[in-house]
C-alpha cells in the first residue's frame, strides 16, 4: 500500500500510547494497521533513523529521543499527555527494546504495542537455525565482557551489537577466551533493501567496520587446549585468579547448592576473596545478580578482573569490612558468608538484612568460627555439616589420599513469619572469638 493511499485511520484509545516496531525495510515493511496509527499520531516519539524511515505524509510533530534515553522516558511523555502519541520501535519493542521501559514508567495498560517482526527472527531465517534452539545476547549498552558467559563448544549463539565496532571487539574476546575457531557471520540491515553478510572466524575476523545496524551469528567452537567450563557450579579452581582466597571447587559446588540461586535473585557475598561464590551465582541465570565485600583493595581488583573473565562483568565489588560496609545494601535474596564470621555484629546483621524465606550459608575451617556457628545452629536450626575432600597424590612409587582442611558450613532459612528467639544464651561457647578481621586465620576463601 502506497503513502498516498493510506487505509482508514485506526486511533488508539485516548489514554493509550501506542509502541510501533519498524524495521530496516521501513514504511514498506508496515502493516496496515500500523500505518494508520502513525499517519493518525499527533507526536511521533522515536531515534533520529527510525524517524527518517517515516514519509511525509505522517504529520504528527517529530520528537528524538535525548541521551541517555531512560531518565528521560517518563517527562518526554508526560509533556504530551492528552496527545494521540506514537514511539517508534526497531523491530519487537518487547524484545530488548523501548517497550520495557515505557511498560515499566507507564504500566501495560497504558500501552499498545504493535510489534514487527525483531532481528533475531530475521537472522534465524536467514541461517536457518531454530529460534528456540539459539541463545541471544544483546550487548547495546552492556559489556561486551558478559558475552563469555555464554560461550559453550558447539552453541549457537546471535549477539545483538551496539554498533558498526562491536564484530572487531566479539571476535577479540572470542580469540581471548579461546574460541578463535568459531564461525562468524554478521547481518546487516535485516529485511531492508541493503542487507548483506560478512563471513569469517574470530581467529582471522579482518572486516573492516560496516553498518551499525547488525547482528552477529556464532557457531561457537573451542581450542582444543582451551580450559573447558561447564554449566553447572563448580569451576576448575583454574577458570580463578587468586592468591590461595578461593572456596574450592568441591566446596564451592556444595556451597552454590545450598544457596540454591534462582533467577532474578540478588546475593551478598562477603569475604568474597577471589569472587567465586559470586560469580558461579551470576552464572546460574541472566537476572541473577550479586554484590560481594572484600576489605583488601588487592582482592577486590581480582573479583573484578574473574568476573570479566566469566561473563558476569555485571558483579557489584564493594570494598570496605563487614557489617559496616553492608550499610545501604540492597535487600538480599541469600546471603554466603566467606570470611570474618568472629567480626562483631556480623551474623546479626546478616540475619537481619535477610528477606523472609531468604537463604544464609556459612563456611568456616577455625574453631572460633565454627563455635559461632555450632550456637546458631542450636539457636535457629538449619544444618550444620562438616565437609572433609582428599585427592589422590604420590606417595613415593605408590598413591595415597591428601586431605584437605575440612569445612564447616551451616546453612538456614528464614522463616516467612519469624518465631520468637527464647533460647538462652549459652555463656560459654567456645573458645574466645578471635579479632575481628574480614578474612578469618585458615578461612577457605
Amino acid at each position: 500500500m502506497s503513502p498516498a493511499s493510506p487505509p482508514p485511520a485506526v486511533p488508539a484509545p485516548a489514554s493509550a500510547v501506542s509502541v510501533v516496531g519498524i524495521g530496516a525495510d521501513g514504511w514498506a515493511g508496515l502493516p496496515g494497521t500500523a500505518r494508520a496509527v502513525l499517519l493518525d499520531a499527533e507526536v511521533l516519539i522515536g531515534g533520529e533513523r527510525q524517524l527518517r524511515l517515516l514519509p511525509p505524509e505522517c504529520a504528527g510533530r517529530r520528537v528524538s529521543w535525548p541521551s541517555p534515553l531512560r531518565p528521560a522516558v517518563r517527562g518526554l511523555l508526560a509533556a504530551h499527555t492528552g496527545r494521540r502519541t506514537a514511539v517508534l520501535a526497531s523491530g519487537d519493542p518487547m524484545f530488548y527494546g523501548i517497550g520495557r521501559a515505557l511498560t515499566e514508567e507507564l504500566g501495560a495498560g497504558a500501552l499498545r504495542v504493535l510489534p514487527h517482526p525483531s532481528s533475531v527472527s530475521y537472522a534465524c531465517a536467514r541461517l536457518g537455525w531454530p529460534v528456540e534452539d539459539t541463545e541471544t545476547v544483546t550487548l547495546v549498552g552492556r559489556p561486551t565482557a558478559r558475552l563469555a558467559a555464554a560461550l559453550y563448544d558447539g552453541r549457537r549463539l546471535l549477539v545483538l551489537s551496539a554498533d558498526a565496532a562491536t564484530p572487531a571487539a566479539v571476535a577479540a574476546l572470542l580469540r581471548d577466551h579461546g574460541f578463535g575457531p568459531s564461525r562468524m557471520r554478521v547481518l546487516e540491515q535485516l529485511g531492508g533493501t541493503a542487507e548483506d553478510c560478512l563471513d569469517g572466524t574470530a581467529d582471522t575476523w579482518e572486516h573492516p567496520p560496516g553498518d551499525p545496524l547488525n547482528v552477529i551469528a556464532v557457531d561457537c567452537r573451542r581450542d582444543r587446549d582451551t580450559l573447558r567450563l561447564g554449566s553447572v557450579p563448580g569451576l576448575p579452581d583454574e577458570a580463578y585468579e587468586h592468591d590461595g582466597q578461593l572456596t574450592k571447587r568441591h566446596v564451592r559446588a556444595a556451597t552454590l547448592a545450598v544457596l540454591a540461586p534462582a533467577p532474578g535473585e540478588l546475593l551478598w557475598d562477603i569475604g568474597g576473596g577471589s569472587g567465586s561464590i559470586a560469580a558461579e551465582w551470576m552464572r546460574a541465570h541472566p537476572s541473577c545478580r550479586a554484590v560481594t565485600v572484600e576489605r583488601d583493595p588487592v582482592r577486590a581488583r581480582r573479583i573484578t578482573r574473574n568476573a570479566d573473565r566469566l561473563g558476569v562483568p555485571g558483579l557489584r565489588v564493594v570494598t570496605g569490612r563487614a557489617p559496616d560496609a553492608l550499610a545501604g545494601l540492597p535487600v538480599p535474596d541469600a546471603v554466603f558468608i566467606g570470611g570474618g564470621l568472629t567480626a562483631p555484629g556480623l551474623l546479626d546483621t546478616c540475619w537481619d538484612a535477610l528477606s523472609p524465606g531468604g537463604r544464609l550459608v556459612a563456611n568456616t575451617v577455625t574453631l572460633e568460627s565454627e563455635a559461632l556457628l555450632a550456637d546458631r545452629y542450636r539457636r535457629l536450626g538449619g544444618d550444620l555439616v562438616r565437609l572433609a575432600v582428599a585427592h589422590a597424590v604420590p606417595v613415593g612409587g605408590f598413591t595415597g589420599w591428601r586431605q584437605a582442611m575440612p569445612v564447616t558450613q551451616w546453612s538456614v532459612r528464614k522463616p516467612v513469619a519469624e518465631p520468637q528467639d527464647t533460647a538462652p544464651a549459652d555463656p560459654s561457647p567456645g573458645p574466645s572469638p578471635a579479632p575481628a578481621t574480614t578474612h578469618a586465620p585458615g578461612d577457605d576463601r
